[in-house]
């Protein structure tokens, strides 16, 4: 199998919106049926992890959750933390200095998470969309005029929607009534924009836009796929699939994604790494042997928390905060 292949059947096998037979009701009221689940996640260890130190010391907030499971969604919308384990979603508050998770009715627990304009958006692989409405627990249909399938993830930039799939990029500008393709050539999963320049990663690399999504150029490729990317201050961070030498580069770009710099000359080599993000004026990377931290934009880099059963680290930022889950294969 060449290291093309091994890439991408890594993040598919990993991917959460990889679920194909399933299908929603029409609503869900949270109040019909929503329970606290205060025994269900009591033995719950090194699912999810906390650090508002910039690293230096990390609280384990996996009580509450499922045992012996692994987050496969995680999303911060107004203050709240959700968090996809097991066939569950479970709500936890970003200023509770306590672990506290709440079970949440989900409508399906298969589907994936994502953070919409409004509120937390669910989707799942086969094209079917809900929203939570702020406040209510209650799930509603949404873009139920999209017709595609194969659905990866679900992107909101300046009145824009993006659904990345399968067989490529649709665009809406009518909240989701209308559809139009914008990129035919792969998959397209990860989306962040900043300063009008759109980023995404693809079957080929890195994906760049300077016209609201109208048009795409590979701008970062190594013969492999794109993994991760994210925005840093004055630019974005990326992580593509290098298949000579069968390893994951880490770079960074200043210019708006015309240019990278790479930044994993002092991280061991490796084809799992996994995300790359950044909190205050120090980079974080998720590698099988823990998280790493540079403190000179990537010139160096420490060692702060060894890896747990051979998993590999993913992270996300709110704030000066950093939540970090383990996965097998990273992502």
């Amino acid at each position: 199998m060449n290291s093309y292949a091994i890439a991408l059947l890594l993040i598919f096998h990993f991917s959460p919106a990889f679920d194909q037979t399933l299908k929603f009701p029409k609503s869900f009221s949270r109040q019909d049926s929503l329970k606290t689940q205060k025994t269900e996640g009591s033995l719950a260890a090194n699912i999810i992890f906390k650090s508002d130190d910039g690293g230096l010391t990390w609280q384990d907030i996996s009580e509450g959750l499922p045992a012996n499971q692994q987050a496969e969604g995680f999303v911060e919308k107004n203050s709240e933390l959700y968090v996809r384990s097991g066939k569950g979603l479970y709500r936890g508050h970003a200023n509770s200095a306590a672990p506290f998770w709440e079970k949440e009715i989900f409508p399906d627990g298969n589907s994936s998470i994502a953070a919409g304009k409004t509120g937390l958006v669910a989707f799942n692989y086969g094209g079917r969309f809900l929203q939570r409405e702020k406040g209510t627990g209650l799930w509603s249909p949404m873009f139920t005029d999209f017709l595609g399938q194969d659905v990866r993830n679900v992107f909101e930039a300046k009145g824009k929607i993006f659904i990345g799939c399968d067989k490529g990029l649709f665009k809406s500008t009518d909240n989701g009534k209308e559809w139009r393709r914008v990129y035919d050539g792969g998959w397209v999963i990860k989306m962040v924009e900043s300063d009008g320049i759109l980023m995404a990663t693809s079957q080929t690399g890195i994906l760049r836009s300077t016209d609201d999504g109208e048009n795409w150029d590979c701008v970062l490729s190594e013969g492999g796929v794109g993994i991760a990317i994210e925005r840093i201050k004055g630019g974005f961070a990326a992580i593509t699939c290098n298949t000579e030498s069968e390893t994951r580069r880490v770079r960074t770009s200043y210019d708006g994604g015309k240019s990278w710099q790479p930044i994993d000359a002092g991280l061991p080599a490796s084809l799992y790494i996994a995300s790359i993000t950044e909190v205050g004026e120090s980079f974080f990377c998720g590698h099988p042997n823990g998280i790493y931290r540079s403190s000179d934009k990537g010139k160096t880099w420490k060692l702060l928390f060894p890896a747990i059963k051979d998993k590999v680290f993913n992270l996300s930022v709110s704030g000066n905060v950093i939540y970090a889950m383990p996965k097998s294969g990273g992502c």
